[in-house]
């Protein structure tokens, strides 16, 4: 089982490189995150490995850090997702996005990676949420909630703004008042702040 690789790089494309070790050249499939991080031909290169093996295929997966290769895993123990499609959402996002784009329930940013749908998304999400903590570093647990916190704040102006709309009260006017409301009461929840921000359209 090769788990790690370092030797002169003879050839790459994207998604693919081969690496001279001994005097054997070792293809690996690599993410488009690795592949951008590796020099040209003929520079040293060391790869965290993971070897597939199947009855009818032996395939090598390489990545540049430890954490892309542990992501990968983690993606690859996801219902419906293989190898092949875990290397495709590695290269349409970082480990440092994608982390929190699942961790936060983000389908929008995952559904933007080519090949994978909604039901996709929403199955990457159920299983792996909270099995990525594991893989978040304090400053990325940080990151997190910090958006989460914001995702709360956005989905409440929103709700606040709506109803004020719906009472007959001109969006601008409303967007105005909400938005001063929750820089005065940060922690207000729908009712404190619409009574809040109630009082201030009405003086």
């Amino acid at each position: 089982m090769i788990a790690h690789l370092r030797g002169k790089l003879i050839h790459k494309r994207p998604n693919s490189v081969i690496v001279e070790v001994g005097g054997v050249g070792y293809e690996l499939i690599v993410p488009l995150s690795t592949f951008y991080q590796l020099g040209e031909a003929g520079t040293e290169v060391s790869l965290h490995v993971y070897t597939y093996v199947r009855e009818d295929v032996l395939q090598l997966y390489g990545f540049r850090t430890e954490l892309e290769k542990r992501l990968f895993l983690h993606l690859t123990s996801a219902t419906g997702i293989g190898p092949k499609l875990a290397i495709t959402i590695l290269s349409g996002m970082s480990a440092e996005e994608l982390i929190p784009a699942i961790r936060h329930n983000d389908l929008a940013r995952l559904v933007a990676i080519p090949g994978i749908g909604k039901k996709t998304a929403e199955r990457l999400v159920i299983e792996l949420r909270d099995k990525l903590t594991t893989l978040a570093s304090p400053e990325l647990e940080e990151r997190v909630a910090a958006e989460a916190g914001s995702g709360q704040a956005d989905a409440l102006r929103d709700d606040i703004v709506s109803a004020l709309v719906n009472l007959g009260y001109q969006r601008a006017a409303a967007e105005k008042a909400v938005a001063i409301t929750l820089k005065e009461l940060p922690e207000a929840n729908f009712e404190t702040a619409i009574k809040h921000t109630l009082r201030k359209l009405t003086r």
